[in-house]
Formats: structure tokens, C-alpha cells, sequence
């Protein structure tokens, strides 16, 4: 089978002819139609996430596919469920084994490609606005990095559940994706006062915060008295730090989330957060925004969109036969 193989971090993958596995105990194996990219990739392959992965080892930690056989001791699947899987890495092949406890049943109308570029993001931004920040009708959400895998869905979950909507993304084309999911203010990050613009609009009750760095700091100086600043990911580089007598003053807080990190101890949380995900896709209420879809072949450029920011919402390779 075709995958694309990490030997070294901090090196580039290359794609390889690898043993198509057999499912241990508790495994199952999928015919992998398709896997979404997500930053957390790159982080991973450049040795720089907060997981290390044993190499060598395939990257691709979002996939959907087909069930293709059965380990020792699983029940609930069968040969050709349509699952998508959170598996941490191995999307990018054309097939592999994966827990079964990790695979998810999809709605019979949702393609696979659709699949591959859902959980994580939607997940992320449902359990961090929902969960996490607490976010209610009426209030101001800032989203940054709102054209992104996951800032796109945050801009689109918010505008759900009730909230004003400013979106931060860099550039005219980005903005207008963010606006189609539902931003009600636009702000180019290239603007020469964020945190004025922002304060000009009232001031943020929530952020969710992808960026870090000098957006991170604009943000944090737009809050308003209880505000809640969601720290998401650090896409700029700079991993900000907090002086904690900026939040006594204006009763602030600074709330972490690590989507991944509930299905070691809360799976459950996960597992009802998605359950109402796929609710609203269900209801047509999310409209997952796929900006690119590549062939396995082509893998590295997928990568690359990433890397140098020029896609917006997900970018899926296509690994197998789609439908």
C-alpha cells in the first residue's frame, strides 16, 4: 500500500510502498478514502508538537474510510461501516489499522471527504465556545485566524449559538470566506490597530485565539470585564505569556483547550459533542468549507498549503476510491 512515511522529524515525509497491515486485538482495519490536514500535523512532522510519535510512523491524524476487516474482540462494526477515525497519525495511506473505540459512525449522506475534514475542527471549536468559554446569546466572540481549518468553524458555531461575530483573518479573499460562514465584523490582521479596532466595536467577551504573538496581545487588550480568552493554538510562533494582574483587574480568564487530550480522560465529552455535530450537520445547520482536495500522490502539496497559509478551511487528500 501507498503511504507517505516519516523517518525523522523535522525532515520531509516520502511516500513509500509499505505491508498492508493486519488488525490486532481491538483493532479495525479501513480502507482510508480520505484524511484532512490539520496544523497539528505539521507540528508533529517538524517535532515541534506537544505528542511525539514513534518512527517511523505515517502522518494523518483525521480520516474516514471503510471498514475493511475485524481484530480479535470487536464487536459493534462490521466489514464496509462507513467511520471516520481520530487516530493521532496514519491517514496518509491507503490503508491502516486503528482502534475501534476510535472510530466513528457517519451519517449514511455525509462523503467521505466531508468526513475527513470534520471532527477535529467542528470538535474543537464546539467543546472550546460550548464547554470551555461558556459562550452565550448575545455576546461578542472574536475569532482570529477566522479563515482557517479551525477558526472557520468557530466563526460558524458561534453565529449558532447566538453571538456577534468579529472575524480576523489576513487578506480580502479570506475575509469574504469568513463572512460567508456568518461574521458579522471583518478586521484584516495586517490592520495597524487591532486592539483599537476592536475596542471601537465594543470589546470582546470571548476570544478564540489561534495566532499568538502580537494578536494574542491586541486581544487581550480588548477584553471585556469577565471576558474569557480561549488559547487554541500559537499559528504565528510565538507562544504568548499572560502578567496575571491583567486578568485580576478586569476579572479575566485564560482557558486552554486540548481537543485530543478528552479522549485519554473525558471520551465521553467528546462522544456527546460530536453527537450534537452531526446533529446540526444533519439539520444543514454546518457547512464544512473543503477549500482544497488532493491525491495521496500529491500529499507534500497538500502539506504545503498549510505551511504557507494559503487555503482556507480544510485542506483533505483523497487516498483511496471516494464515492
Amino acid at each position: 500500500m501507498r503511504s507517505l512515511l516519516v523517518s525523522r522529524l523535522g525532515e520531509s515525509p516520502i511516500m513509500t510502498d509499505l505491508p498492508t497491515p493486519e488488525p490486532g486485538p481491538g483493532e479495525v482495519r479501513l480502507r482510508i478514502a480520505a484524511c484532512g490536514l490539520n496544523f497539528a500535523d505539521l507540528l508533529m512532522i517538524e517535532g515541534r508538537y506537544q505528542e511525539k510519535p514513534a518512527l517511523p510512523y505515517v502522518p494523518g491524524m483525521e480520516i474516514a474510510g471503510t471498514v475493511d476487516r475485524l481484530g480479535p474482540g470487536v464487536t459493534g462494526l462490521a466489514p464496509g461501516a462507513r467511520v471516520a477515525v481520530i487516530a493521532g497519525q496514519g491517514g496518509l495511506a491507503e490503508t491502516g489499522c486503528f482502534a475501534a473505540d476510535r472510530c466513528i459512525p457517519l451519517p449514511e449522506a455525509m462523503p467521505f471527504e466531508t468526513a475527513a475534514a470534520f471532527p477535529i475542527a467542528y470538535g474543537t471549536s464546539h467543546l472550546a465556545l460550548d464547554r470551555r468559554a461558556v459562550l452565550r446569546p448575545g455576546e461578542t466572540l472574536l475569532v482570529t485566524g477566522a479563515a482557517g481549518g479551525v477558526g472557520l468553524t468557530a466563526v460558524e458555531i458561534g453565529k449558532l449559538m447566538g453571538a456577534r461575530v468579529i472575524a480576523v483573518a489576513r487578506g480580502a479573499d479570506k475575509l469574504a470566506v469568513a463572512a460567508a460562514a456568518g461574521a458579522d465584523h471583518l478586521i484584516d490582521s495586517g490592520s495597524a490597530d487591532l486592539k483599537a479596532e476592536l475596542k471601537a466595536l465594543g470589546g470582546v467577551d470571548v476570544a478564540y485565539e489561534t495566532i499568538g504573538g502580537d494578536i494574542f496581545e491586541a486581544a487581550m487588550g480588548a477584553m471585556r470585564p469577565e471576558g474569557r480568552m480561549l488559547a487554541i493554538g500559537f499559528a504565528g510562533g510565538t507562544v504568548p505569556q499572560v502578567a496575571t494582574n491583567r486578568l485580576l483587574v478586569k476579572n479575566l480568564s485564560v482557558i486552554g483547550l486540548y481537543w485530543g487530550g478528552y479522549l485519554n480522560f473525558r471520551p465521553e465529552v467528546l462522544r456527546d459533542s460530536l453527537a450534537q455535530l452531526f446533529a446540526w450537520y444533519g439539520a444543514g445547520r454546518l457547512k464544512p468549507h473543503v477549500s482544497h482536495v488532493l491525491p495521496l500522490s500529491q500529499a507534500d502539496q497538500a502539506l504545503a498549503l498549510l505551511r504557507e497559509r494559503r487555503s482556507t478551511g480544510k485542506v483533505v487528500v483523497r487516498c483511496g476510491a471516494s464515492e
